[in-house]
């Protein structure tokens, strides 16, 4: 199983971008099974959107390339910011550009915010999103409230018994519907 974490922001002294980071290093040290791919939109620097890759005449490499990681990931998280209730535009960028891409492959939500609620507010709205496209949303959500006091820089929570927890059952979740989807491709 191949598990690819997007990591949505592209903002200077982006917080979410530590959550992406534990994520990185917690997969591989607890889900054997699982392979892990840390993609970062800021590495990308796609332009606005303008059309489907599918309807595109000339793709950049980039993009095909971004493309291809999501197709062969058997599961998505992305891991994205709440900025004033929503998400950030280089996610929706991205959320348009594919389609086929999306359709039916598990995706699980990490939301960040600097806040109390963890981007709570943000779930919705990509949630609605991701479901128009065809994506399968797994139930469990990973919201982190105060990001910057729960890990540092490095991705290193500041509780790490209780986010292993958190993370496990998330995963579990993640994991469960990633080998129902294999199955159903039988």
């Amino acid at each position: 199983m191949h598990i690819v974490i997007l990591s949505a922001s592209v903002r200077q002294g982006r917080s979410s971008h530590r959550v992406a980071r534990f994520f990185n290093q917690f997969i591989p040290a607890h889900y054997q099974q699982a392979s892990v791919e840390l993609v970062d939109l800021k590495d990308y620097d796609f332009p606005l959107f303008e059309e489907r890759l599918k309807f595109m005449d000339n793709p950049s490499g980039n993009i095909l390339s971004f493309a291809q990681k999501i197709k062969q990931a058997n599961g998505v998280i992305i891991v994205t910011p709440e900025y004033n209730g929503g998400y950030p535009a280089s996610l929706k960028n991205v959320t348009d550009l594919l389609y086929d891409e999306w359709r039916r492959k598990p995706i699980a939500l990490v939301t960040v915010s600097a806040g109390p609620f963890g981007g709570t507010q943000v779930m919705t709205s990509l949630l609605f999103t991701l479901w128009k496209i065809g994506a399968w949303v797994v139930p469990a959500m990973y919201p982190v409230p105060r990001v910057d006091e729960a890990y540092n820089e490095n991705g290193d929570p500041v509780d790490k018994e209780a986010t292993e927890k958190k993370a496990k059952r998330f995963l579990n979740e993640l994991t469960w519907c990633m080998e129902a989807a294999a199955k159903m491709k039988q």
